[in-house]
């Protein structure tokens, strides 16, 4: 177990980079391989079984984790399971319901994180205390207490998902191109944050052009992020980033704040872009940005006319607009010294 002292902040940035690595883990499969093996599906039954791979994958998030933020603190297996245990638990992605545990998902990630660090906090504080007796007490006091803990939270920290719901909802009230813009915005930020875009989406039912403009909006997160990333990065990291793993890059929106600049730009030019161009899409489709093509596929299905007109429009907004505005926006916020390439590096990298 590390002997440094820990700090507020240092403790954070732990737990934010395990969280970072964790979602790349656990949902960079589905995100990847999920669309083109649900297509491959209805030719073969295979291929409908190496999508329940895929997915099978993404649930296992909670512990993922939870495991790799204990890592981050050097805990030994044991501690290190124990909080992957907890995680698991916390997180709220398995409910029992009549007399069955059922998956739900992958949980909150916010409450993820808490309930792991408060399995941490537990470990770090008794650390050889329990001599002998530690392989049976500290899986019930750092695991089942710290689960319990989190469980009990659950209900209270998706109030923050369910609050950004209602403000996003209010928002697609407004006038349609101020509100697509807003949309793009909301969630070009939403998507490096331990918020699911996708579970708010479906959730508040965001549909047409609300549901396109969510998309656009995670799209441009990507494709500024992977314009920051390409110079400070390696390939793999920024090629993650553009699959869909754009929470790996939390850590740096906390470090560095002025990251969201770029980013809230680029979402507005393109959800401004997709007000005018019609990209809607459906609450199951929203928030995923690229990923899985999930976003540009379902946005087709609600164009009329050429297909070849269609896949044109869908490239300008998907593509060159983000890519020309997030080009534009990067080098004048360089010239300008508002921040340096730095802010981009994956922070897990530094250590």
């Amino acid at each position: 177990m590390t002997e440094e002292k820990l700090t507020p902040k240092s403790f954070l940035f732990k737990v934010l980079n395990g969280v970072a690595l964790g979602i790349v883990v656990g949902l960079i499969p589905n995100a990847i391989l999920g669309e083109l093996f649900k297509y491959l599906a209805q030719f073969h039954p295979f291929f409908g079984t190496l999508l329940n791979v895929v997915v099978g994958i993404q649930f296992t998030v909670p512990v993922i984790v939870g495991v790799l933020i204990a890592m981050q603190f050097k805990l030994n297996p044991l501690q290190t399971v124990i909080v992957g245990t907890a995680a698991f638990v916390g997180s709220g992605a398995a409910v029992f319901q009549e007399k069955v545990w059922m998956l739900v998902g992958i949980g909150d990630l916010i409450n993820t994180m808490i309930t792991a660090s408060i399995s941490v906090l537990i470990i770090l504080w008794i650390k050889n205390r329990l001599g002998s007796l530690n392989i049976i007490l500290l899986p019930i006091i750092a695991g089942g207490i710290a689960g319990l803990i989190g469980l009990l939270m659950l209900p209270y920290v998706k109030l923050i998902t369910s609050s950004i719901g209602q403000l996003i909802n209010h928002i697609t009230t407004l006038q349609p191109v101020l509100m697509c813009i807003l949309i793009a915005i909301f969630f070009s930020i939403l998507i490096i944050s331990p918020i699911s875009t996708v579970a708010i989406s479906i959730a508040i039912g965001i549909s047409g052009l609300a549901s396109g403009a969510a998309n656009l909006g995670v799209a441009a997160a990507a494709t500024m992020l992977v314009i920051g990333s390409m110079k400070v990065n390696k390939s793999g990291v920024t090629l993650a980033i553009l699959m869909g793993a754009m929470k790996m890059m939390m850590p740096n929106l906390i470090k560095y704040p002025i990251i969201a600049l770029p980013i809230a730009v680029t979402a507005a030019a393109s959800g401004l872009a997709g007000a005018f161009l019609n990209i809607q899409g459906t609450p199951a489709s929203a928030g995923f940005g690229y990923s899985g093509l999930v976003g540009p596929i379902n946005a087709l299905k609600f164009m009329e006319g050429n297909v070849l007109v269609n896949l044109g429009l869908l490239a300008t907004a998907y593509i060159v607009v983000p890519v020309i505005t997030g080009l534009i926006v990067h080098t004048l916020c360089l010239k300008m010294n508002a921040y340096s390439p730095e802010i981009f590096k994956f922070q897990t990298e530094e250590e």
